[in-house]
């Protein structure tokens, strides 16, 4: 039956007193940033800087709403969302903490033992921890349920043998959560999961191999683990609650404004580049964009603030998704049909052309990332109980 209240996106206002954090990061960021040129920050989230995350966390601006027994800061979800929205619109490197900060280390304190926290939440919140997820796996298509790769229990832990896809940065994370099948005799497919925190550094038979993809970058993996012991330990979270922990865990990497910023640098310097003798028929394709982005920014505030009170996001978080996907995949090819420059990445091309030729590669991975259209679609309707 269609539940019209699980389509409910509360309204959310950003409290006047985070202004003047915001104008902070503002600050900072002009500084920050004055190296980098337009190109470099059109990779947005990509972007991967050590030191960058390392400045973050010395200011106190990484692991927010983490518990400050561990680090953290215990921050509002809407502090933690002005800090993000304002890196990404500038264009900021924070590809190295952005996994750790916006799902890993809130998954390792929902879930973690006392252990885990001790050991991952400060080097998260300093910005001193990369980290990857491994979830899809190569011909599980949009089946993450399916999963197939193995965690064995053996006498001294874990023996984990399998493969893993479209692992973002795992060449060069520390740590990786992984889900795994721990019991192939479950009566559900669904059941039989379970999460590890995996040490990439320390740990053998792990082999991650670079998958290049338009752009010639190298951050997506394959994963190959073969006989990779895991110390007992390792297990995060309860034994078989994988998926549960999982699906707790999406709602993290869907919720933010990455989902719709990703191409706002492309935006903004399509509105410098119309000038103020545009037409009005391209006045109105802008202003159409515009308006999408602003309502986006508010289902994502909307997010934000269910995350804050403590409610579960996940159906709202999925929308937020789909639709910030449509938009920022249909924007490199408004952007060169209202300019009329073609794309390029050559050192003689504008900043303008440089950063269209840039989105235009990276665009069509963006319904890749936090699952694709097909998959929150399924969830969506779900959710709305038509599926």
């Amino acid at each position: 039956m269609l539940s019209i209240e699980s389509l409910r996106f509360p309204r959310y206002e950003l409290p006047a007193s985070l202004d003047s954090l915001r104008q902070e990061v503002r600050a900072f960021l002009a500084t920050a940033l004055k190296a980098y040129s337009p190109l470099v920050r059109s990779n947005t989230w990509d972007g991967f800087d050590p030191d960058f995350s390392r400045e973050l966390g010395a200011r106190g601006w990484l692991g927010m709403t983490l518990p400050k027994a561990y680090g953290g800061h215990e921050r509002s979800a809407l502090e933690r969302y002005v800090i993000v929205e304002e890196t990404l619109a500038a264009g900021a490197p924070v590809g190295f903490h952005w996994i750790a900060d916006r799902q890993s280390g809130p998954v390792v304190a929902r879930y973690g033992t006392q252990a885990q926290k001790e050991k991952i939440i400060p080097g998260i919140t300093a910005g001193e921890i990369c980290f990857c997820i491994g979830m899809s796996e190569p011909n599980s298509g949009s089946d993450l349920a399916s999963v197939r790769t193995r965690a064995d229990r053996v006498a001294d832990g874990w023996l984990v043998n399998g493969t893993k896809i479209w692992t973002t940065n795992a060449h060069r994370a520390d740590y990786m959560i992984a889900l795994l099948r721990t019991d192939s005799s479950a009566d559900s497919k669904h059941r039989g999961l379970s999460q590890f925190l995996i040490d990439l550094k320390t740990t053998k038979g792990i082999t991650a191999r670079p998958i290049k993809d338009l752009a010639g970058r190298g951050h997506f993996n394959e994963v190959s683990f073969q006989d990779a012991l895991l110390p007992a330990d390792a297990l995060l979270g309860k034994e078989g609650d994988g998926w549960k922990q999982v699906i707790a865990e999406l709602a993290f990497e869907r919720s933010g404004p990455e989902r719709y910023l990703s191409c706002f640098i492309l935006l903004s310097r399509l509105v410098d580049a119309l000038g103020p003798q545009a037409s009005p028929a391209a006045l109105a394709k802008v202003g159409a964009e515009v308006a999408w982005a602003t309502t986006l920014r508010n289902m994502s505030l909307s997010v934000a603030g269910m995350l804050n009170e403590g409610r579960d996001p996940g159906l709202q978080a999925s929308i937020v998704k789909d639709l910030g996907c449509q938009f920022e995949q249909r924007l490199p090819g408004l952007a060169q049909e209202l300019v009329g420059l073609e794309p390029t990445l050559a050192d003689n091309g504008t900043d303008y052309q440089q950063v269209l030729g840039n989105l235009m590669l990276l665009a069509p991975s963006f319904s890749l990332r936090g699952g694709t259209l097909e998959i929150l679609r399924g969830i969506i309707a779900r959710g709305l109980g038509v599926r």
